[in-house]
């Protein structure tokens, strides 16, 4: 099932679209344009989410994880 959207744009960009009507499918170049920046956006939210998340950690000093590995080496 599809849905209709409806967006208003410049005259002259409306002019210069139906001179490449001929060549372009301007529904699936905007489809594809929308589903691409969808992926990106919600990319995008991810990482924002992931940032938030490692805000909530501590920072260690450098070098306590190759302390840590030499810890537990050592003590086997």
């Amino acid at each position: 099932m599809s849905a209709v959207l409806s967006i208003r744009i410049p005259r002259k960009l409306k002019e210069e679209m139906d001179r490449l009507k001929n060549i372009v499918d301007w529904r699936e170049e905007i489809a594809r344009f929308i589903e691409e920046r969808i992926k990106y956006y919600k990319r995008r939210l991810v990482l924002e989410e992931i940032r938030r998340e490692l805000e909530k950690h501590p920072i260690l000093p450098r070098g306590s994880a190759a302390g840590s590995v030499r810890e537990d080496r050592d003590r086997n």
